[in-house]
């Protein structure tokens, strides 16, 4: 059975869930057996210190007791020696002893004390009589095994500090090795959830790649002729568009000869008005009021009558002569060529630039562009259209200011951004005004509505798009996204 898209997103999610559940559990799992290990490491460590500790402390009491009793039977000083050298780091060595046993209150620390003093005190006396010649007397204490038993006592301390350090040792030793262990099976537990995972995502991923490839197959099978009928529809739409031009065109031309009839006889009207007007002028029937009816229509009713249908005539012949300019540019062939936009924005701006330095204003560019191939002509009708725009709707508060920029952008094109200070263009408009015969803001200047839905006629033939962004009373930026090479978009269309 196929596996769909959305099984293959639960089915890869539950598995890496379950796999990064598992890696979660076995670095947790890790951590904490590192971290009982390195506190059994320091229990052993700690335990070897206090066992190193008291023997040291043991072996210094052994070699100043066995050099006591050399220099007691011989009377030779150089068995001294180890005495002199013992002594003096049996004080040290204790509170070592004492210092590693604080942790553990149990250990006999003050039994230590003792019993080393003791030792210490009749290892002196018995050294100290014999060297004064009382050898005798040094002899008769050694006789009552008071040294003898403060050092069996010490022994017997030692010993058991001694075994419990080793007891605590085993033990750290044995909980290491389970700790080892636990790690390894948990180690081999997650490495085979981990793996059985993986395995799992490959199969479903292999299982889905296989119904694509199948998927695809029959998809390629089935789109077999499919560019020709694009093609074709594609041709079919151009004549389509073709047509709609050409018809744009007839009725244009055809509105144009009952218009250009209507304005003739608007001036005959107005001519036999201005006579009539001259005679109701020369001539007073006096009070009858039929005359005055006429005079009053002669002079005001048909004059404004007139002035209504020239208005209206005027207006008919630009809405024609804006639908014949569309429709023309619409018909145009497109020239492709090596254009230096550099030199066009160039040509555009200096169109321009006396009508806004005059009042304090600027235009700069700033092109990062290499040369293109595009219609040189549309590109400068572009220009031109969006450049009078901003000249026509400044704000008269403030010094215009333009900036044209145009840069490299993704997917082999090029944006253009006309940037200005002007009036600026409310939001719920900024699609409004690409329509046609749609305006803008308060009506205060002449136009037909025509100007932006023209750029983006010509914009949209360069296969192109333009945008724009807008504030009321901060500026306006529309930018134009074309493509680097036109012939590639002439190419797909064709």
């Amino acid at each position: 059975m196929p596996i769909s898209g959305n099984a293959l997103v639960r089915s890869t999610a539950a598995l890496l869930l379950v796999g990064l559940l598992a890696l979660a559990a076995i670095v947790g799992t890790t951590i904490w057996l590192v971290e009982r290990n390195q506190v059994y490491f320091d229990q052993g460590l700690e335990a070897r210190i206090i066992r190193s500790a008291t023997i040291n402390l043991r072996n210094a009491l052994q070699d100043a007791e066995t050099s006591q009793r050399g220099f007691l039977l011989t009377g030779e000083d150089r068995y001294l020696e180890p005495y002199n050298k013992a002594v003096p780091q049996i004080p040290d060595l204790l509170e070592r002893v004492v210092t590693v046993l604080k942790p553990y209150p149990e250990a006999p620390a003050a039994g230590l004390r003792g019993g080393v003093a003791d030792k210490l005190a009749e290892l002196t006396e018995t050294i100290a009589l014999a060297q004064a010649g009382n050898r005798d007397q040094a002899m008769a204490i050694i006789e009552t095994d008071r040294g003898k038993n403060a050092m069996d006592e010490l022994r017997t301390l030692f010993d058991g500090i001694i075994s419990s350090a080793e007891e605590r040792i085993r033990a750290g030793i044995e909980d290491q090795r389970g700790s080892t262990n636990a790690l390894r099976w948990v180690t081999i537990i997650g490495a085979f959830v981990i793996f059985v995972v993986v395995g799992g995502s490959a199969w479903t991923v292999m299982v889905y790649t296989r119904d694509i490839a199948r998927a695809r197959a029959d998809l390629e099978a089935a789109n077999t002729g499919l560019e020709e009928r694009v093609r074709e529809r594609t041709a079919d739409l151009g004549k389509a568009n073709e047509e709609i031009q050409r018809f744009a065109y007839i009725v244009t031309h055809d509105l144009r000869a009952p218009l250009v009839n209507i304005m003739g006889f608007t001036a005959e009207l107005e001519s036999s008005v201005g006579t009539l007007q001259s005679y109701m002028s020369g001539h007073d029937d006096g009070d009858d009021p039929r005359w005055k009816e006429a005079r009053l229509a002669a002079t005001e009713d048909l004059p404004e009558a007139i002035g209504f249908i020239r208005s209206s005539t005027r207006k008919m012949d630009g809405l024609i002569n804006a639908i014949l300019k569309i429709s023309l540019e619409g018909r145009r062939q497109l020239r492709p060529e090596q254009v230096d936009l550099n030199e066009v924005i160039e040509t555009s701006t200096s169109a321009v630039h006396h009508q806004i330095s005059e009042n304090g204003g600027s235009v700069t560019s700033d092109v990062k562009v290499p040369r293109i191939v595009s219609d040189k002509l549309s590109l400068e009708q572009i220009l031109g259209n969006l450049l009078d725009n901003a000249v026509k709707y400044q704000d008269a508060a403030r010094p215009l200011t333009i900036t044209v920029r145009a840069a490299l952008a993704a997917g082999n094109r090029i944006l253009i951004h006309v940037q200005d200070n002007g009036r600026g263009i409310a939001g719920a408009d900024h699609e409004r005004v690409f329509e046609l015969f749609r305006r803008s803001g308060a009506q205060s200047l002449p136009g037909e509505g025509i100007g932006l839905a023209h750029v983006r006629t010509m914009v949209r033939s360069l296969g192109g798009e333009i945008t724009l962004a807008s504030e009321l009373g901060t500026g306006t930026t529309f930018t134009i996204s074309l493509p680097r090479d036109l012939r590639d978009h002439v190419g797909s269309m064709q």
